[in-house]
């Protein structure tokens, strides 16, 4: 008799028996499983599980999912024919492992439907085209850059550069919408975990939110797991009818702990020594992502991938880039200078995101591209002559009033209809007024209720007349003239 009643089940049922012969770290090799499929979620005698990787006529390597420890000689047993998580609606507002253990402290999930995790991707004929805009809350983002629901766009960025507080911000922006978010963590330090939690509970985005987490200190099968694990619990809810966001964070621990299972398993090394199927890997995960026919729901995917030095031309965050609709790049020299959020403008794109945006964002988001350009070119020029054009002055005082109205902080959020009002009232300024953008971003918050539609232009230009007129000071060109009288004056005397 065996003191693990669910793995005495197995074995009276008759499912394939094996014994181990050899452990090489998380590598596990079994002898007698002959026939079993390979994918198959295996139980040993102690409770530990494994996922078969390898067959070999009588001998199967196994991945150890739980941990490096296992004894020569210890009995296992198929326990499914695909490695299976729990899924459905309990796990919403909970923390779990990639097999679906809870970790939150608040009890065992009850949920009675499991899935395979390595799921085939939804057909084209299965697809349906992506057009309804996913609003971040972040203006820099939503106005140049816009996400689209359905759309799997790359989140790059180094170390400490704005990536994680960006997917925060976009997590809480989902409140009172129906949408899931599923985040998936991997090889992430305690510490970071819990600043992550702690921000996701106070914004109120853990409601609506299932936090998947594989950290530094779990096994590397946790880790390369994780992504896939937490995709088919994402998949589970889209099937049935709900949007769901899904945000990788961050794809490069994931595939670090893929070469290091790669190379326990002694296959040969490519490029940068990750294994030659790493892009199988990922394009696999990310080609799940995307809006259904059949009911019309979506699945977003942001994989964030780990730029150090701001260097994307690397091999992973070129081969991820490569998979996705566009990626969105947090700059850590901009972080420096002290704009939140960092994102490069030069480098970011979004490819499909002008499918979503009304004929009036897609105006808006060219002339602030435009604008931005002359501002960068009047702020050269502005060093090297203390007698400025009016054309130029205009060019910099705009190009400042818009850098303020996107500089963000993490607590900070706007609709998308709060944006398009703060930046067009910006643009109606023609930059000869000075404007209070303090008080109009709040003023913009107390009345943007009233657009009840994004296409009705005409409440549009009231609001933002009116805004203009209440947070409008003294024309410049009259202050640069007076400026000028004054210091004629003094030259005078």
């Amino acid at each position: 008799m065996f003191d693990n009643p669910q793995f005495q089940k197995l074995v009276e049922a008759d499912q394939l028996t094996g014994e181990v012969v050899a452990v090489n770290s998380f590598l596990v090799e079994v002898k007698g499983l002959e026939g079993v499929r390979l994918g198959a979620q295996i139980m040993f005698e102690d409770g530990q599980r494994g996922l078969v990787r390898e067959a070999y006529g009588d001998r199967v390597v196994l991945f150890n999912i739980d941990s490096e420890r296992m004894t020569l000689g210890t009995l296992a047993v198929v326990e499914n024919d695909v490695l299976s998580v729990p899924v459905g609606k309990n796990l919403i507002g909970r923390v779990v492992t990639p097999t679906g253990i809870p970790l939150d402290g608040k009890g065992t999930i009850k949920t009675s439907t499991t899935s395979g995790i390595f799921n085939p991707a939804p057909g084209i004929m299965a697809r349906s085209m992506l057009n309804e805009q996913l609003a971040s809350g972040v203006t820099a983002v939503d106005s140049f850059f816009p996400v689209v629901l359905g759309q799997r766009i790359a989140i790059l960025g180094d170390s400490k550069s704005g990536k994680s507080t960006f997917l925060s911000q976009l997590s809480a922006s989902q409140e009172g919408t129906d949408r899931i978010v599923v985040y998936v963590l991997m090889g992430r330090r305690k510490v970071d975990v819990e600043r992550l939690l702690s921000n996701l509970r106070e914004s109120g985005a853990m409601e609506h939110t299932i936090v998947v987490l594989a950290d530094i200190f779990d096994s590397l099968t946790q880790t390369y797991l994780a992504p896939y694990a937490a995709c088919a619990m994402a998949e589970y809810l889209w099937y049935n009818g709900q949007d769901v966001v899904i945000m990788y964070d961050d794809l490069s621990s994931h595939a670090e702990a893929y070469r290091q299972l790669s190379l326990l398993q002694e296959v040969d090394p490519g490029r940068d020594s990750y294994p030659g199927d790493i892009f199988y890997a990922h394009s696999s995960l990310l080609e799940r992502a995307g809006k259904l026919k059949s009911n019309g729901k979506t699945l977003t995917s942001l994989p964030v991938v780990l730029t150090p030095n701001d260097d994307i031309t690397a091999y992973l965050p070129t081969s991820i880039m490569s998979i996705t609709d566009g990626q969105i790049i947090f700059d850590l020299g901009i972080f420096r200078q002290g704009f939140r959020p960092a994102v490069n403008s030069g480098l970011s794109v979004s490819r499909v995101g002008g499918q979503a945006q009304t004929t009036r964002q897609k105006r808006l988001s060219t002339t602030l591209f435009k604008q931005l350009a002359r501002y960068r070119q009047a702020e050269e020029f502005s060093h090297f002559s203390s007698q400025l054009s009016k054309e130029t002055r205009i060019d910099l005082t705009l190009g400042k009033y818009i850098l303020q109205v996107l500089q963000q902080p993490p607590e900070e959020r706007h609709s998308l209809v709060e944006q398009m009002l703060m930046l067009e009232t910006v643009m109606l300024s023609g930059g000869e007024v000075e404007i209070d953008i303090a008080g109009l971003k709040k003023s913009v918050k107390e009345i943007s209720h009233k657009v009840k539609d994004v296409k009705d232009e005409e409440t549009f230009n009231k609001l933002e007349a009116e805004l203009l007129k209440k947070h409008s000071a003294t024309p410049l060109v009259e202050k640069a003239a007076d400026t000028t009288e004054e210091s004629s004056e003094e030259s005078d005397a």
